[in-house]
């Protein structure tokens, strides 16, 4: 079997409110339906489901590797109209992670891997 892509698909409480927040973060709109979204940022996405399930959503993670968690942290500090909650930037032993909280209460791990490790 060889792979081409893989993709989640997250699913929101509130569409509208979570195509906007991702658009905010930085990912852009390629494809928008009433029941899905594709959400594009370099060679990565993902789809944006319009479904909630609290025992789904609750028990879902995902990890996003960037390349400058100090950026990213300076965006969501700008977010404050989202209902979003994320930590501060922590050292792990494989780079720096912030745990945000998406509107629908998905749980992204934002990871910036230190180069030995990557």
């Amino acid at each position: 079997m060889k792979v081409d892509d893989i993709r989640v698909f997250i699913p929101s409480k509130d569409y509208e409110l979570s195509k906007s927040f991702y658009q905010a973060l930085g990912f852009n709109l390629t494809f928008e339906s009433s029941e899905v979204s594709e959400l594009v940022n370099g060679e990565c996405s993902f789809l944006l489901q319009n479904f909630y399930q609290v025992g789904v959503t609750s028990n879902l993670m995902i990890q996003l590797s960037v390349l400058d968690i100090e950026q990213v942290h300076s965006k969501l500090q700008s977010l404050s109209e989202f209902n979003i909650r994320f930590k501060p930037p922590k050292n792990k032993a494989w780079g720096k992670v912030i745990y945000l909280w998406g509107p629908s209460g998905e749980l992204w791990h934002i990871t910036e891997f230190f180069s030995s490790y990557s």
